[in-house]
C-alpha cells in the first residue's frame, strides 16, 4: 500500500483527484468516462485504475468501474485541498483570470509543501470555497456541503445566486465570465424551452440564453 503524497507520481496524484470528483456524482466511476476527463485513450486509463488498485487506493472491478478505498480518498483529498487553496491564492493575491487558475494550480500543486500550503491557507483567512465556488478541504480533511441544485431546476420567475461553475474547460470559464455567470452572481429565469431546449436568463441587467446542457453543470442556491 502507498504511503504519502510525496510516494506518488504526479500522474497517480491526478488520477485520484478526477476519480474523486466523479465519484461525487456517480458512485463508481467507468474506465471510459475517466479516460474522457483525463484526456487519455481507454487503455491508458484501465493500466493507471490497475494500478490504484494494486496500490490499495482503488477498487476496480472490470465492467462495473472504480471507487477510491478510504486510503485513496484521504489522498485525493489532500490534493484537492493543495489545488483548490492554490486556485484561490492566484486568483486572490495574484488576479490571475479565472479561466486560467486551474492550470496554473494543476502545474503547481505538486510542489507545495505541506508548510505553504498551511501559510496559504492562514493567509486567505481559512476559506471554505474556491473560485469556481467548489468546497475547499480544511486542514482535517472535512468538506462542508453548501445544498445545492442545478440551474435546470428554476421556474421561470424565479432568482437564485450562482454557487459553483464547472473549472476543467478554460475557454468554457472566459464563456462564461463575459456572461456573467460566476459564483455570487443573481440570476434569474426567463423561460426555459421545452425538450431540453436552451434556457433565456437574465443577469447583471441583461438577458443571455445558455444551453440545457450547460445549464445542468451550473449550481445554484
Amino acid at each position: 500500500m502507498s504511503g504519502g503524497l510525496a510516494d506518488l507520481s504526479e500522474a497517480v496524484q491526478d488520477y485520484l483527484r478526477e476519480i474523486y470528483k466523479l465519484q461525487l456524482d456517480t458512485g463508481r466511476v467507468r474506465t471510459s468516462t475517466l479516460a474522457t476527463r483525463m484526456g487519455v485513450a481507454a487503455p491508458s486509463a484501465t493500466a493507471m485504475v490497475k494500478k490504484l488498485d494494486s496500490l490499495g487506493l482503488a477498487d476496480h472491478q472490470p465492467y462495473r468501474g472504480v471507487r477510491l478505498t478510504r486510503s485513496g480518498e484521504r489522498l485525493a483529498l489532500e490534493i484537492l485541498r493543495r489545488h483548490r487553496l492554490l486556485e484561490l491564492y492566484l486568483a486572490e493575491t495574484l488576479e490571475v483570470g479565472l479561466h486560467a487558475v486551474h492550470a496554473e494550480a494543476d502545474r503547481l500543486e505538486h510542489a507545495l509543501s505541506r508548510e505553504l500550503e498551511v501559510r496559504i491557507d492562514e493567509a486567505l483567512g481559512w476559506p471554505t470555497r474556491d473560485p469556481h465556488g467548489d468546497p475547499i478541504p480544511d486542514i482535517k480533511l472535512r468538506l462542508s456541503h453548501l445544498p445545492t441544485r442545478p440551474l435546470t431546476q428554476l421556474e421561470p420567475g424565479q432568482q437564485a445566486t450562482v454557487q459553483q461553475i464547472p473549472d476543467r474547460d478554460g475557454e468554457l470559464l472566459l464563456y462564461l465570465g463575459r456572461l456573467g455567470l460566476v459564483p455570487g452572481q443573481r440570476v434569474e429565469l426567463i423561460e426555459a424551452a421545452p425538450f431540453r431546449g436552451p434556457l433565456a436568463l437574465r443577469t447583471d441587467g441583461r438577458e443571455i440564453a445558455i444551453s440545457s446542457e450547460l445549464a445542468a453543470e451550473i449550481r445554484i442556491a
